[in-house]
């Protein structure tokens, strides 16, 4: 249990209302009725800031107008209070609206490459692994120094990518100013956007959950639904595609943004994603 109490005080304590009932989800996330029948979403963490990280993210996000994100309802060091979505089946046309709402997202900009969104800290968090939010001007040195680089040296560290492993990533790094096609403005991203945090409205709308929102090059967020699958992922593409489409040669760069997630998962789950980072790397310098 959380220092600061259950879901369920959390919930009474943040939102001002009683709470009817609470059924957890996962070891971190429950699902409480307040009192009238609304239900909302409770979701604790002791990570220093690491709620008050994912808060001023859905805020940002949201902020843009573009692609809808639970409304937070409430949020102090611990807990992180939204409201519960209602989901339903992936249809081909709520894929088509979200891609063109996530282009408008993206387009909505931030201030640098790393910032993070406005109230968010500098140290914050994808899943459970640290991310630190350093504003830079250009994208290839501070992909490389924020966010390959510092998990190739964790993954080394832990025994995970062994040394020779790491120098060919180090390797893209490198050419990164050479690989990394035209250059773009900072996107509003996500910033953690693999399927589990994409929902489908049961109203036909999709909304994002759990981001690990920063100023980033708009190719990552779609390489991350490239990376574990999508439903409708070609629907979504077309909608992108449609209100902005993406530089020449795009569908080439995938791997080479996958770097950043494949690196944190291996090391968060093991050697088991190395393999699949030393081949996205490979590829990137073999083209």
């Amino acid at each position: 249990m959380i220092e600061s109490g259950t879901p369920g005080t959390a919930a009474a304590r943040l939102t001002g209302c009683t709470v009817a009932g609470e059924r957890p989800l996962s070891g971190a996330v429950t699902e409480v009725m307040l009192d009238g029948g609304q239900l909302v979403i409770v979701k604790g963490d002791t990570a220093p800031g690491a709620v008050r990280a994912e808060a001023a993210g859905l805020r940002w996000l949201a902020d843009a107008g573009t692609v809808r994100v639970p409304a937070v309802r409430g949020v102090d060091e611990h807990w992180l209070v939204t409201d519960h979505v209602h989901t339903g089946p992936p249809s081909a046309r709520a894929a088509v609206r979200f891609g063109r709402d996530l282009a408008t997202l993206h387009a909505s900009g931030a201030p640098a490459f790393g910032s993070p969104p406005p109230g968010g800290p500098t140290d914050a968090y994808i899943g459970l692994a640290p991310m630190r939010n350093v504003p830079a001007a250009e994208w290839p040195n501070w992909y490389a120094g924020q966010r390959v680089l510092p998990y190739v040296r964790r993954a080394v560290d832990a025994g995970t990518l062994r040394p020779a492993e790491a120098t060919v990533v180090e390797r893209v790094c490198e050419r990164l100013p050479q690989l990394a096609g035209p250059a773009e403005p900072p996107a509003r991203l996500h910033g953690d956007l693999w399927d589990g945090n994409v929902l489908w409205g049961a109203d036909g709308h999709v909304r994002l959950v759990d981001p690990a929102a920063h100023g980033g090059h708009r190719e990552t967020d779609l390489a991350m639904l490239h990376l574990f699958g999508c439903p409708h992922l070609s629907e979504v593409l077309s909608g992108y595609q449609e209100a902005a489409p993406l530089a020449p040669g795009w569908a080439d760069r995938i791997g080479l943004h996958q770097l950043f997630p494949l690196l944190v998962h291996v090391v968060l789950f093991g050697r088991g994603y190395a393999e699949q980072a030393l081949s996205v790397a490979r590829a990137a310098l073999a083209g």
